[in-house]
């Protein structure tokens, strides 16, 4: 099932703020939630990979099955498998919606997108899962761009634009113009150790 508790206490449990996931800071208790949280702990490979992995499912919003199969995928695709999945997990229109400043976080940017308020290539879609592909467009409804959230998030992003899609402001639309890099994903991730947690698991 995908997670819908607390945002900030899955950050502060795994020590790194994520974009997708909340614009809240976790700068003032850096430490894991509960009476314990501020005692040094040290983790095991198991522990560690674990983390990894909860990064990504978390920032992205996906549950543990839909994560496998991103996996899978990334698997049977030419080259690295983490570069793969992380190249997999940029190019979701969420994701996308996100990145182009059209919402604050990727959860913000799935409603969008499941309350049809988002035009792929001019046409209404719902599926915040969709691939997105270099040269497609994404714009917002006419509803949509006058949404006080929408309006907000535009006049003050969560994050810089990646060099991967181009925004214009003006009509309300991004496009993609290349695929996304590895080391473009916005936060720290080892995803080897990802790719290792998963080695038994599939």
């Amino acid at each position: 099932m995908r997670y819908t508790g607390p945002r900030l206490k899955i950050m502060r449990s795994l020590g790194i703020e994520l974009p997708g996931l909340s614009r809240k800071s976790i700068e003032a208790r850096p430490y894991p939630p509960g009476q314990h949280g501020q005692k040094q702990r040290r983790r095991s490979d198991f522990g560690t990979r674990l983390q990894e992995k909860q990064k990504l499912r978390f920032n992205y919003g996906l549950s543990e099955r839909q994560m496998r199969r991103v996996m899978i995928e990334a698997r049977q695709m030419k080259g690295n498998s983490g570069e793969r999945m992380l190249e997999l997990l940029e190019r979701r229109l969420d994701n996308f919606v996100f990145r182009a400043g059209f919402a604050p976080t990727i959860v913000a940017a799935r409603q969008l997108v499941a309350h049809r308020h988002i035009l792929l290539n001019g046409r209404r879609v719902n599926i915040p899962s969709i691939r997105v592909r270099p040269g497609d467009q994404a714009s917002l409804t006419t509803r949509a761009n006058r949404n006080p959230h929408v309006v907000e998030s535009l006049a003050d992003p969560a994050l810089a634009r990646p060099e991967w899609l181009c925004v214009d402001d003006a009509t309300f639309t991004a496009r993609m113009t290349r695929v996304p890099a590895a080391d473009e994903v916005p936060f720290p991730i080892d995803v080897q150790r990802v790719v290792e947690y998963y080695a038994n698991r599939l």
